[in-house]
């Protein structure tokens, strides 16, 4: 598992509306059991129109998916599903969501 890769979500619960999770736990960390991850929601369910700034718009596969960064989640590796791409581009929005959500700027 690697940071910025984004995963299926393999909770049969929250698979509907998440239907991946994007890892943003630091690859210094990979002893750990659990990941950190923020889960992804299609746009088309998101509503309202989210703070792009807390909440980056991502493509993936050619959809496109909301980050909800206020959402972020520790979770067991073992609940990690398949792996579908790295989102290694988006690093600075990434960051820039994080920042945000703790710092307020």
């Amino acid at each position: 598992m690697a940071q910025f890769k984004v995963y299926v979500n393999q909770n049969k619960a929250t698979e509907k509306t998440y239907p991946y999770l994007l890892d943003i736990q630091s690859n210094l960390l990979d002893d750990l059991r659990t990941r950190v991850v923020i889960p992804l929601c299609p746009t088309s369910l998101a509503g309202k129109a989210a703070i792009t700034k807390l909440c980056p718009i991502l493509e993936i596969e050619g959809n496109h998916f909301i980050a909800l960064t206020q959402q972020i989640a520790g979770i067991d590796r073992k609940s990690i599903g398949k792996e579908i791409c790295n989102l290694s581009q988006n690093r600075s929005e990434i960051i820039a969501a994080l920042d945000f959500i703790i710092s307020g700027i």
